[in-house]
């Protein structure tokens, strides 16, 4: 399984982040509405689970591991399938069931070797993941984005619903608010501000 190095800087202020991006001249890769389906093991594996996403470009079936909280504490293995809906099948098939139907949206940029995905989920304040090669790469990328990198935490998703008071084992169906599914961004007057 391959290790993911990633930490998260919690609460970011969308626009001067895009706006900084733009500014360094980050390539935009996307913005997606994510669905994704979440499984337990059988029997249940802790910190284990099976995730099947869909971005409507690509469907990837994932196991993930968390190991530890450190920044390169979670493991996974990842193939692409064709179809959401015949994998959810062929899971279902298997003795896997959805615990949690979960619907988020993301916007990516790539700087330097940096993967920078701007998170917005139900129900808390919108965040910002960078997954890179190494924990130096996302050190650099912070510095040029002038974001302090002891603010990052390492949590996971489910932690980080923890930190804002909810359980998301809990919640069965995560919807997107329509106005967070839809918000553009005036990068024009957003860098004028800059």
């Amino acid at each position: 399984m391959k290790k993911e190095i990633e930490a998260r800087l919690l609460e970011c202020d969308v626009e001067k982040t895009i706006a900084k991006l733009e500014l360094l001249g980050a390539e935009f890769a996307g913005d997606w509405i994510q669905i994704r389906n979440c499984y337990d093991f059988n029997p249940i594996k802790e910190n284990s689970w099976i995730r099947l996403r869909t971005n409507g470009e690509e469907t990837t079936l994932t196991i993930k591991e968390i190991e530890n909280t450190f920044i390169d504490g979670t493991k996974e293995c990842e193939i692409v399938v064709s179809d959401f809906k015949t994998t959810d099948e062929l899971l279902n098939k298997l003795g896997y069931y959805a615990r949690s139907n979960q619907e988020n949206r993301r916007i990516r940029y790539y700087l330097d070797k940096v993967e920078i995905d701007i998170d917005f989920w139900p129900l808390i304040p919108t965040y910002i993941e960078f997954e890179g090669e190494c924990e130096e790469d996302i050190q650099e990328v912070c510095n040029k984005l002038n974001i302090d990198y002891k603010s990052l935490v390492t949590l996971d998703v489910s932690s980080i619903y923890e930190h804002y008071g909810y359980d998301i084992n809990k919640v069965t169906n995560l919807t997107l608010e329509e106005d967070r599914k839809n918000k553009q961004y005036n990068l024009s007057k957003i860098i004028s501000k800059i």
